[in-house]
């Protein structure tokens, strides 16, 4: 039976030992991809109700040679081990570091699965980082055994897959019957079976405030901050447009190739009916000047038009800072007008999107947050766009939790109680 990448929970493994097989399914693993097709671990792995594929068949490739296949199934070996943390300042590099005036960076992927599905919409957007200097795995540097269990999530939650594949600190312990690995491994099957059962409420559609048109590794990096910043973003290759934009605030055509003139046409009209359309093409580059525009005020590093009933945000420059720019875009949308916000929460990032309509997990509004530092056991505010009369928590780790929702103006806030790894609020 061929591997479902758009279901299975896939693991990258070097040993054909058939004692094995059951040992990996019990961390959820439905598939794996051996290097060679040993008649002995593949019959075991069939037993055991395991898929088997060789890493040729689902190869890892980089952007470029994605661009050369797009519909061939692949997983992208760009991406940062999950979790980790990097700072200004020379600190322990395994600890998760904040204050009131430093937020941590915390490496995240799942932008590159939001980014993969806009690009390549006919594939399943997958992941294949290793753990090595690349993704940020430096020898020697001793990472916690849940970090794969966050890879895993961090890619399901955004609507995409991961390759597993196991740091080599974790492996030995693991075969060598270590008890906090094979508890790691354990609540790894558990997690990957929660995902599997709820994966009609992830990679939803994402509710249209704020819309990033992306075409490379340059808008991609745009993408990760806007994400960081729980600006939750839609993307939309800028290659392949809509004809019209509902429900858009913001739509962010920064640092893209020249828009042909049916998208420069539709760019404009999307902020000629109301929109903001925030552009970084400046001089000879500005595609987007045209009859109409009227200039309103001026900043140290942007221009404002109206256009129509709506304007156009000009930066002098191409962005440099997509951090700040992030909070520039979110002071566009309006902070009253987000599509989520959380309060007390450096390491987590939030996402909201449609709920499925139809099926037991119907709800209007799904939002999907999750935790890449330490476990959070404190109160989390979070508000969504939106007017809802009930909310639940939905966790790996526990079970369904009523929350309390209140009116916020035009948004609804709930009390996130504890987060561990994944938290997923259905609104209705």
């Amino acid at each position: 039976m061929p591997i479902d990448l758009s279901r299975d929970v896939v693991l990258r493994w070097e040993g054909i030992d058939p004692k094995l097989a059951g040992t990996l399914k019990e961390g959820g693993v439905t598939a794996l991809l051996v290097p060679n097709n040993e008649p002995a671990f593949s019959e075991a792995c069939r037993q055991a109700g395991l898929k088997t594929a060789t890493p040729e068949e689902l190869p890892s490739l980089s952007l470029e040679e994605m661009d050369k296949s797009p519909s061939r199934p692949a997983a992208l070996k760009a991406g940062q081990w999950p979790g980790l943390t990097r700072h200004s300042a020379p600190v322990n590099p395994d600890e998760d570091v904040a204050s009131a005036s430093h937020q941590p960076w915390i490496d995240a992927n799942s932008f590159w699965i939001a980014y993969l599905r806009a690009m390549y919409p006919q594939r399943t957007a997958m992941l294949g980082y290793q753990p090595n200097e690349e993704a940020g795995l430096k020898p020697g540097r001793i990472v916690p055994y849940d970090s794969l269990e966050l890879g895993l999530i961090d890619a399901w939650a955004a609507g995409g897959n991961y390759v597993l594949a196991i740091e080599p600190r974790y492996r030995k312990a693991l075969l060598g019957g270590d008890k906090e690995a094979i508890a790691a491994w354990q609540q790894l099957g558990r997690t990957a079976a929660w995902l599997r059962k709820h994966q009609p409420l992830l990679g939803r559609p994402i509710s249209p405030i704020a819309t990033l048109l992306v075409a490379d590794d340059i808008t991609a990096e745009i993408a990760n901050l806007m994400f960081r910043q729980n600006v939750s973003p839609r993307l939309v290759a800028a290659s392949a447009l809509p004809a019209a934009f509902p429900g858009c605030l913001a739509l962010v055509a920064s640092s893209i190739p020249d828009p042909a003139p049916a998208a420069r046409k539709t760019l404009l009209a999307y902020a000629h009916a109301g929109g903001s359309l925030i552009v970084d093409a400046p001089g000879e580059k500005a595609w987007w000047r045209t009859p109409g525009l009227k200039a309103v005020r001026a900043q140290e590093d942007r221009d404002f038009y109206s256009f129509g009933r709506g304007q156009i945000v000009a930066y002098r420059e191409q962005i440099a800072d997509p951090s700040e720019f992030a909070f520039d875009v979110i002071d566009v949308v309006n902070q009253k007008r987000r599509a989520v916000r959380l309060w007390n929460a450096s390491s987590v990032i939030a996402v909201a999107a449609s709920g499925p309509k139809t099926g037991p997990l119907a709800c209007r509004t799904v939002v999907t947050t999750v935790n890449y530092g330490s476990p959070v056991d404190y109160d989390i505010p979070a508000r969504v766009r939106g007017e809802f009369t009930k909310a639940t928590l939905l966790r790996p780790d526990a079970a369904p939790l009523p929350l309390k929702p209140v009116k916020r103006g035009t948004t609804t806030e709930v009390i996130i109680p504890q987060l561990k790894r994944l938290g997923v609020i259905v609104f209705s």
